[in-house]
């Protein structure tokens, strides 16, 4: 069955970095994109980043272009997100998600950016 697990969350102070992991199993991970998505307390759920199956391509919120880089390895199974100059508002539980006949959610990881 499709796995997709996450880990590397964390309390960072702000201005500093995480870099988050999310390993897939149970489908042909190099065929499919693989998203970041984000939810705060009270907030809806927000796209953060995402990546092409091959890493061809990646598109970034605007919230966090510049700060954040997303990068995939299929030797790995593994995507990534490379998170810096965190702020107080990336405060949030972080998912990676993958689609194609439905989403398929990880568990997600707790992010919290404060001094």
């Amino acid at each position: 069955q499709v796995q997709l697990v996450e880990s590397g969350g964390g309390l960072v102070q702000p201005g500093g970095s995480l870099r988050l992991s999310c390993e897939a199993s149970g489908f042909t991970f190099s065929i499919f994109a693989m998203t970041w998505y984000r939810q705060a307390p009270g907030k809806e759920r927000e796209l953060v980043a995402s990546i092409a199956g091959l890493g061809t391509s990646t598109h970034y919120s605007e919230s966090v272009k510049g700060r954040f880089t997303i990068s995939r390895d299929n030797a790995k199974n593994t995507v990534y997100l490379q998170m810096d100059s965190l702020k107080p508002e990336d405060t949030a539980v972080y998912s990676c998600a993958a689609a194609w006949d439905r989403t398929y959610w990880g568990q997600g990881t707790q992010v919290t950016v404060s001094s």
